[in-house]
């Protein structure tokens, strides 16, 4: 017979286990929004099953769009400027907005499939009075990032790994940190060409501290300086001569087998690194409770995966996956948040490749469209 002693960590476990459940099944739920915060205006984003039209009415405090796809019944509340429930039933998805929002001047457009990206609903609340977007049909694609002249671009922060006097991995073909500065500046300008505004951690070969505990959290503040709707580190990767490949990470837990050497190595490598990444871990298994965060981090994963899709199209390089771990730069949960390891430079062939701008070019207008199809920006 099973002694009641003997029974606690059973149910303890079984508990743990029915929480990550509903975790998983929230972050999954197909009705359940993306929710985004922006300069102006909060961003909501449903997935959609297929291509659709649409039909939009905006009456009092909420805007009811009509659909001709069948979504999972679903409604729940909404934590974000501007809106405070979503409700959804069928075809019909309706936005319950805050006291101050406008439905006359919310934005509603209905996105087609694109590539790696699903169908989409999107929905922008101003949440300013400089937001003067006006409520339309969107039966046909409109770039959000021309929701109204006066509302401020879209943001993102581009984070060029190491610099000063950290130079990241070395190799006899390339040096790291000079491989994600060239990179991140020109991303950037494919970026500004798009109309948006591109915040650079460094532009040149420096540092913002020359601690790193100081310098990563410098680092990781600027993705809640002001609204940012996307925060992209860029690293290279080193291993044995035949590792090789492009992965891209967000923050959380690593998977299952994975070792925290990379982890530990980006947040600063020593005692230093194991400290940081220690700090990392104990903030990714306090969020396993926070829906909210929990939320945000299904965006970052979202981010992630375009960023990894869009890469290996542009380069045509190996596979190594979309994954999780507690890297510090990226462990606020508020702005989706990625970091992608581009390469191995210690690897002879793709080391070679980094050491070319015509390869890094490609890495860059790959990111740059990823990021582009993430801000839904022709």
């Amino acid at each position: 017979m099973l002694r009641l002693r003997d029974a606690r960590p059973l149910r303890f476990l079984l508990r743990v286990v029915a929480l990550l459940w509903t975790l998983a099944l929230l972050s999954h739920a197909a009705a359940a929004p993306r929710v985004g915060a922006h300069d102006g205006f909060t961003r909501l984003v449903f997935d959609l099953p297929g291509n659709s039209s649409s039909k939009v009415t905006a009456a009092g405090r909420s805007v009811t769009v009509r659909l001709n796809v069948k979504l999972k019944t679903e409604q729940g509340a909404l934590k974000a400027a501007g809106v405070t429930a979503y409700a959804v039933s069928g075809g019909t998805v309706t936005v319950t907005l805050a006291g101050t929002s406008s439905a006359g001047k919310t934005r509603v457009s209905v996105l087609p499939s694109s590539g790696a990206a699903a169908a989409r609903l999107v929905i922008d609340v101003p949440t300013s009075a400089s937001a003067q977007a006006s409520i339309r049909p969107a039966a046909t694609p409109i770039r959000p990032a021309s929701v109204s002249a006066a509302v401020t671009r879209p943001r993102v922060v581009l984070d060029a790994g190491h610099g000063g006097g950290d130079p990241g991995m070395t190799s006899q073909w390339v040096m790291e940190k000079a491989v994600t500065l060239d990179v991140a500046l020109r991303t950037r300008a494919e970026l500004v060409k798009h109309g948006v505004d591109v915040v650079m951690v460094r532009t040149s070969d420096t540092a913002l501290s020359a601690d790193k505990r100081t310098d990563l959290d410098a680092r990781s503040r600027l993705a809640t300086t002001g609204q940012v709707s996307a925060y992209i580190s860029i690293h290279v990767n080193a291993g044995g001569p035949s590792a090789q490949g492009i992965e891209t990470y967000y923050f959380g837990q690593p998977l299952a087998g994975s070792d925290r050497s990379r982890a530990v190595q980006e947040n600063g490598g020593g005692s230093v690194g194991q400290e940081l990444t220690r700090k990392a871990a104990n903030s990714a298994q306090g969020l396993l409770g926070d829906i909210v965060a929990q939320a945000k981090l299904s965006f970052s994963r979202q981010l992630a995966q375009t960023v990894q899709a869009r890469l290996l199209q542009y380069t045509g390089a190996v596979n190594r996956g979309v994954q999780t771990d507690a890297f510090y730069v990226i462990r606020n949960p508020t702005t989706p948040a990625i970091l992608t390891e581009i390469g191995f430079g210690s690897n002879p062939g793709e080391g070679a490749r980094l050491a070319t701008p015509a390869y890094r070019e490609k890495i860059a207008q790959g990111l740059a469209r990823a990021i582009l199809d993430f801000l839904h920006t022709q």
